[in-house]
């Protein structure tokens, strides 16, 4: 078994701003795994909260390149590697190899009839009218996905919805509010039409959540990395964000829908802003999820070669033999 790692970066296509964040590039780590003339791909953007880059999930892969062997499967390897971002590249690419060997679609290996699915466009967090004006803008888009922190928060989503009445909004708060500040803006994101909120509460801080009855669905992010969070979350959310990076690939990725499915747990899928090579394993995740953010290459500069389709609608492709899986 051959294991190359590279580091990649691509421009955002504006400066994106979410809490406490700006970025400016997505910096990737790309996985290529061969054995007998097959070759998979695997790509992880990591997560900044918890201080991976790609430069740091390459070291973690370098460490464990020697004990890739042409044996080692998805499942095998999630005893070789701790839950990661660097574990997801290769996770996902092992995964790609093995579609590749068998001659058959991830659809075929996972026994799933895929369906074409709607992602949401992420309007980054701007001053009031140019979130508006993104907004507007977005038209082929029905869902929204609005960044937002304690900061007008609001004032943001009124412009917003008298922007684009049609649309579904769902926000992301990336852990920046308090609970006072949830409770207190609840009845204003209810009023507004706002179909989930995303992490509202610091990771760490968001005990205050058991037993508290939300008007307004709360979706867990950075609060549940894996499994081993996933029991607590699901005591303090109603929808569980599923991101490939965080848990550390399609096999935990898997799990966790297994898991959410017992509890009737709502699900997303998210991502990090990687390209069509991050979304593609994602949108396996996407068939069991009522919330779907897949929407990462549209905010890059350029996409990578046999890239997803985003159509009208908001509507994406279903991932070419050529991309992934």
């Amino acid at each position: 078994m051959k294991v190359t790692v590279d580091v990649v970066s691509y421009p955002m296509e504006v400066p994106f701003a979410i809490t406490g964040h700006v970025f400016h590039d997505t910096d990737t780590v790309c996985v290529t795994v061969e054995d007998d003339g097959f070759v998979g791909r695997g790509e992880s953007v990591g997560s900044y909260y918890l201080d991976e880059t790609a430069i740091s999930m390459k070291a973690d892969l370098d460490t464990v390149i020697a004990k890739i062997t042409a044996s080692t499967t998805p499942e095998s390897l999630q005893d070789l590697m701790p839950l990661c971002g660097a574990r997801n590249a290769l996770d996902c690419a092992l995964w790609d190899l093995r579609a590749k060997r068998s001659g058959k679609r991830i659809w075929d290996l996972l026994a799933i009839s895929p369906k074409e699915l709607i992602t949401v466009f992420t309007v980054g967090m701007e001053d009031v009218a140019v979130m508006a004006q993104r907004a507007a803008e977005a038209t082929q888009f029905p869902q929204l996905k609005i960044k937002l922190n304690g900061d007008q928060p609001i004032e943001r989503l009124e412009a917003i919805r008298a922007a684009r009445p049609d649309a579904t909004l769902v926000i992301d708060v990336n852990q920046g509010w308090s609970f006072a500040e949830l409770k207190e803006y609840l009845p204003a994101c209810q009023k507004l039409g706002v179909a989930m909120i995303e992490q509202p509460l610091p990771r760490g801080e968001d005990a205050q959540l058991e037993g508290f009855k939300s008007i307004v669905p709360l979706g867990a992010d950075e609060s549940c990395l894996g499994l081993s969070e996933f029991e607590q979350a699901a005591e303090r959310y109603d929808v569980l964000n599923i991101k490939l990076d965080k848990c550390g690939g399609l096999t935990e990725g898997l799990a966790l829908v297994r898991a959410a499915q017992k509890k009737n747990m709502q699900l997303m899928v998210g991502n990090m802003t990687g390209t069509s090579l991050s979304m593609a394993p994602s949108y396996v995740i996407a068939q069991f999820c009522q919330f779907v953010d897949i929407d990462g290459p549209l905010l890059l500069a350029h996409d990578i070669e046999n890239g997803l389709e985003y159509r009208s609608g908001g509507t994406v492709g279903l991932p070419s033999a050529l991309l992934w899986g």
